[in-house]
């Protein structure tokens, strides 16, 4: 049996060729928009990818099964009640699905989705996508209200904990995904270890399970409707990358450098999120519109090619190009913990309210995600100066550039957080 888990750190999402390398044929569950990366393992394993199986149609990232369609003639299969506007052929609980010799039997595991399936290859392991995660459950709010989608994720959970233990777990999320909470950053697990750890697996009565499952104090993944409606509709076709622009009048200048560049120096205006910080295309989709069009700075024609491959991966696709002379005029001020209390600025808490276990004496807060929105900073004072602050410094950063851009005197606490103020 051919294997291969594919997982995208900035994104969290997991996903898998699975196949039969002597019948020299293969499927890809889950694909991302990047579908290079199945077709050049295919090709090195000697086989031929011949169907796309979809757990469910993903909010938080954009699927690659319209460019398998499109680009290579692949069929593609999904439960009917997704609602595809796609042809598709429709996957049935129960039926089981032959690559060459390997089987993969299909269990409808709605909750997360209502048409949301798990996949069992060779009664030896189980595709468990957006339904079990490594210590964790899916989030049940994102297609249907949260109790109604929790008692259904009760019961698919059930039916996935009744494998034997020894099988073993491969979910469609690891730590990084908006698609549920406390989950793991390992890739893998068995059903034995999360009946003994995973609390969401522990639970006698369904009751208890929806009370505990439907109180979600993660934010929703800012592509929900836009990924959602693209996932669900006419297949989206391969995108070509942007030239070069030296007027960015009219768009969001999106600065993708690391920090210390950034503070140096930048294009005023520009919205500052790294590249390589993290979560790059999940932040990006909080604090840009899918129809505003975005300019790249970038160090290198290499790293402007990842921003636009991470942004269409949550369906931003409106980049009208990447500065070829940009003039980096302005700076953003960074200061340590310890001088954060200054007696002038106002101190400006950037993280979520879960993070937050009590309110920081003497600040406002609002989570970064929602800066530009302008009634969010209607308590911030226009002619004092701002300190935005943080876990670690990243968001601090981000939440300063958005202020700035807006005619804030920002500046971030950077290389520590909240836990280090005085």
């Amino acid at each position: 049996m051919l294997f291969r888990q594919f997982v995208d750190d900035d994104l969290g999402c997991g996903s898998y060729l699975i196949g039969d390398i002597d019948a020299g044929e293969a499927v890809v569950i889950d694909p991302a928009f990047a579908i290079e990366q199945y077709v050049s393992a295919a090709e090195a394993e000697g086989v031929q990818i011949v169907r796309v199986l979809e757990t469910h149609t993903h909010a938080d990232h954009l699927s690659g099964h319209g460019r398998f369609a499109l680009e290579h003639g692949v069929p593609v299969s999904i439960h009917p009640l997704a609602q595809p506007e796609y042809p598709f052929e429709p996957l049935v609980a129960g039926h089981v699905l032959q690559t060459g010799s390997v089987s993969i039997r299909v269990i409808h595991t709605p909750g997360h989705r209502p048409e949301h399936c798990s996949f069992v290859v060779d009664e030896e392991l189980v595709l468990s996508g957006d339904c079990l995660f490594v210590g964790a459950a899916a989030r049940p709010d994102l297609a249907v209200e949260a109790r109604e989608g929790a008692t259904d994720l009760f019961a698919s959970l059930a039916l996935l904990r009744a494998l034997p233990d020894e099988v073993t777990v491969y979910p469609g999320h690891v730590a990084g995904s908006l698609c549920g909470s406390k989950m793991s950053p390992d890739h893998s697990t068995t059903i034995g270890r999360e009946k003994e750890t995973n609390t969401a697996l522990a639970f006698a009565d369904v009751e208890t399970f929806v009370l505990d499952s439907a109180s979600i104090a993660v934010p929703r993944p800012p592509t929900t409707a836009s990924v959602v409606a693209l996932n669900r509709g006419p297949w989206v076709g391969r995108r070509d990358y942007p030239g070069p622009v030296g007027d960015a009048s009219g768009s969001v200048i999106l600065d993708v450098r690391p920090l210390d560049e950034f503070a140096a120096g930048h294009v005023p205006g520009a919205i500052h999120i790294p590249l390589r910080g993290g979560s790059f295309g999940t932040r990006t989709a909080f604090l840009v519109d899918p129809r505003e069009p975005i300019v790249l700075d970038a160090d290198s024609d290499a790293d402007a090619q990842a921003a636009c491959r991470r942004l269409w991966a949550v369906g931003l696709f409106h980049i009208a190009g990447v500065l070829d002379e940009p003039h980096r005029t302005e700076t953003l001020p960074t200061i340590a913990a310890r001088d954060a209390r200054d007696e002038d600025a106002q101190l400006l808490d950037v993280r979520e309210e879960g993070e937050r276990e009590s309110p920081i004496p003497g600040s406002l807060a609002v989570p970064y995600r929602l800066l530009r929105d302008g009634g969010s900073t209607r308590e911030l004072d226009p002619a004092r100066p701002v300190v935005t602050i943080c876990e670690t410094g990243a968001r601090a950063a981000i939440a300063a550039s958005v202020l700035a851009r807006q005619g804030y005197d920002a500046r971030a606490v950077v290389g520590g957080g909240a836990l280090e103020l005085p």
